[in-house]
């Protein structure tokens, strides 16, 4: 059996603890940036990389996809869609990346299950988010429905000020996503979910409002116990994640929140830090999951 890993860079920390996990398992890989996929329509192999056929694959468990224009990125997914309807388990499903790519969607679905979640308004009009921004408080975050580890993201208590990023956004047609800033002190949670567990988790501690580690927070240690455990894994599945990495914030005086779902975590903090060997977790899961 021969497991497929998509990563955009086969050397990065956390695709080589990857694929190491494999290796002392016996199991082969073959590792692939998605750009290089050729995809057939009419004739065999409907898919292929590095000279496979990765409908033969056992499953294929999917690194970020890397950056790309929109048609990249969407015909990267259409690529996941089709591999799993040959019968190929992805982890994480291609439907389960298309939502926690899109933090609107995200919030939706974790709100449709119930869980709490900052309260957010989105908006294509300049003029209804400036009529919308009195209603999350005196601190707003504005940030970008795409993205990751805190880039693009501002923080503003001045209406004027949120005036004329919203005009600027809706002139390069950006959706206007904008939420209530919600004090956390100098750190928020970060819980691994893998399965129906959570193995690692760590607080993401800092002196600045964004407490990504790749924007300077420091992991601590951190064991998830009772409800933090359960909403990161009722978050996770909710956007259909196997495999995902869970925000959760402690909302003062009112218990915590969940801000956000990355179904293609990194996990070098996490993994340092907790001394887990989330790698090995993952490798795990992904045989469990790989058709014989």
């Amino acid at each position: 059996m021969r497991i497929g890993v998509a990563t955009k860079n086969r050397e990065s920390w956390c695709s080589r603890k990857i694929l190491e996990a494999f290796q002392a398992r016996n199991v082969e890989t073959l590792a692939f940036n998605l750009s290089e996929v050729v995809a057939r329509v009419g004739f065999k192999p409907f898919l292929e990389a590095g000279g496979c056929d990765l409908s033969q694959l056992g499953a294929l468990l999917v690194r970020p996809i890397g950056p790309g224009s929109l048609d990249e990125v969407i015909f990267r997914v259409d690529m996941l869609h089709r591999l799993e309807r040959l019968g190929v388990p992805v982890v994480n499903p291609a439907l389960a990346i298309e939502r926690a790519a899109d933090k609107y969607y995200t919030l939706t679905l974790l709100e449709d299950a119930g869980l709490r979640v900052p309260r957010t308004v989105v908006t294509e009009s300049p003029r209804e988010a400036f009529k919308t921004f009195p209603q999350l408080g005196s601190q707003v975050v504005v940030k970008p429905i795409f993205g990751s580890r805190g880039l693009g993201i501002t923080r503003t208590s001045d209406g004027e000020v949120a005036g004329r990023i919203f005009r600027h956004l809706a002139y390069n047609h950006f959706v206007l996503y904008q939420q209530e800033f919600v004090e956390h002190g100098s750190r928020d949670i970060r819980c691994l979910v893998v399965g129906d567990r959570v193995p690692a988790a760590m607080y993401r501690v800092s002196s600045e409002w964004k407490t990504n580690v790749s924007r300077g927070g420091q992991p601590v240690p951190f064991k998830p116990e009772g409800e933090v455990e359960d909403l990161a894994v009722r978050a996770a599945k909710a956007v259909g994640c196997e495999v995902a990495g869970v925000d959760l914030m402690e909302k003062e005086n009112e218990g915590l929140v969940v801000h956000e779902v990355n179904s293609q975590p990194g996990f070098r903090g996490l993994q340092t830090s907790s001394g887990v060997d989330i790698a090995g977790e993952i490798a795990d899961l992904v045989l469990a999951k790989a058709k014989r």
